[in-house]
């Protein structure tokens, strides 16, 4: 029996942790499973992962840039796909792919189960409106958030997102430019790339901080360190990087193709432990 195909597309991807740690997972169940990391730009993305179904693959993760793009490649989405109108894990059945997204499960999880933070009841503020804001931004209002405020650098992707979630009495839009207008959160979403590598930092009115305020950033490694400097010089409470995301986002890709969950602390733990700053997010 030949071993089952798995990858993960992205573009740049040579950073990708994602094939440490499904191999992690795969080594812990006793799966035979390969699993790579594709590089495939946008207009090249469809090309690429059909030519990956051509050659057995069964699924397949999908990061930055390509999550709006995986959607619309899909015959079938999940619930959870639908309201973000963003894919990171497809499946392949039936000679056609259906897709699903796990980012916001992956933090949600990682913020309650782990870190053992509340997110019911905080005001809430989302910073971009890209595949990976789009992910967390559905899983955030379920956890039970009393409000979001989307603020993009490009205002008719915050609009489009929040038109999309459907909860007009929670969810709204608003520039960039106006946050010193927002008053104070409970909780920071950062989604952008705002600051990474510019040699200019990241930098957000100290008014959004107040004395619980919770500050996240879905990236991990060198790509979160100016928002998380940025958080702790504002005094936030918690600050969280993204790469316990990661790692439960792929335990939720990986339950929906092997139909069991791998246990995540040991291999979050291993990650953290042998790189303590990583490359990128997926």
């Amino acid at each position: 029996m030949s071993t089952a195909r798995y990858a993960v597309f992205g573009h740049p991807i040579s950073h990708s942790l994602s094939p440490r740690i499904h191999s992690a997972f795969a080594h812990q169940l006793g799966i035979a499973l390969e699993y790579t990391a594709i590089d495939a730009a946008p207009v090249d993305f469809a090309t690429a992962l059909e030519r990956f179904a051509g050659e057995g693959g069964r699924g397949a993760n999908v990061t930055l840039p390509l999550k709006e793009a995986a959607f619309a490649l899909c015959a079938r989405t999940s619930d959870r796909a639908r309201r973000a109108g963003a894919v990171n894990t497809l499946t392949r059945n039936d000679g056609q792919w259906h897709g699903d997204n796990t980012d916001g499960a992956g933090l949600v999880r990682d913020l309650t189960s782990r870190q053992g933070l509340d997110l019911r009841a905080r005001r809430a503020l989302l910073l971009g409106a890209g595949g990976a804001a789009r992910g967390v931004a559905p899983a955030l209002l379920d956890a039970g958030i009393a409000e979001l405020v989307i603020v993009n650098r490009s205002p008719e992707r915050a609009d489009a997102l929040a038109d999309a979630l459907g909860e007009p009495e929670r969810a709204h839009s608003r520039y960039w430019q106006d946050m010193r207008d927002l008053g104070d959160f409970e909780l920071i979403v950062n989604a952008t790339s705002a600051g990474r590598g510019d040699g200019n930092g990241f930098s957000a009115p100290l008014s959004l901080v107040n004395s619980r305020t919770l500050a996240v950033d879905v990236n991990y490694g060198e790509a979160a360190i100016d928002f998380l400097a940025w958080a702790r010089a504002a005094g936030c409470h918690d600050v969280v990087d993204g790469l316990g995301m990661l790692v439960e986002q792929a335990a939720e890709a990986f339950e929906h193709w092997h139909g069991v969950r791998p246990q995540t602390d040991a291999v979050y733990a291993a990650l953290r432990e042998r790189d303590p700053v990583l490359v990128t997010a997926d």
